[in-house]
């Protein structure tokens, strides 16, 4: 079946940077995008970032451009999420997202705090 592991969050302080990753399997990870999306408290999921299947395109999210850089590794069966510059605004659970089959699966989320 299709799990998805996130890791890498944390508390950091503004303008530090964190790496979250994101571990797949249940599915031939290098046939599909990958996405990152978040949810801050009392607020909506959102979209963050999305991957094509071998990496050539990436979408961001107006408010992470050039902050956060999305990558994956097909051989790892991963993707990453690169934050630098982290606002406190950027605190939320993150969360990797594929569809496959129709279906969209979502990890269990990772916590990034952003606080002095």
């Amino acid at each position: 079946q299709v799990q998805l592991v996130e890791s890498g969050g944390g508390l950091v302080q503004p303008g530090g940077s964190l790496r979250l990753c994101c571990a797949a399997s249940g599915f031939t990870f290098q046939n599909y995008y990958m996405s990152w999306h978040r949810q801050a408290p009392g607020k909506e999921r959102e979209f963050v970032a999305s991957i094509s299947n071998i990496g050539m395109i990436t979408d961001y999210a107006d408010s992470v451009k050039g902050r956060f850089t999305i990558s994956r590794d097909n051989s790892k069966n991963t993707v990453y999420l690169q934050m630098n510059s982290l606002k406190p605004e950027d605190t939320a659970v993150y969360y990797c997202k594929v569809s496959v089959g129709g279906a969209d699966y979502w990890g269990e989320g990772s916590l990034v705090t952003v606080s002095s």
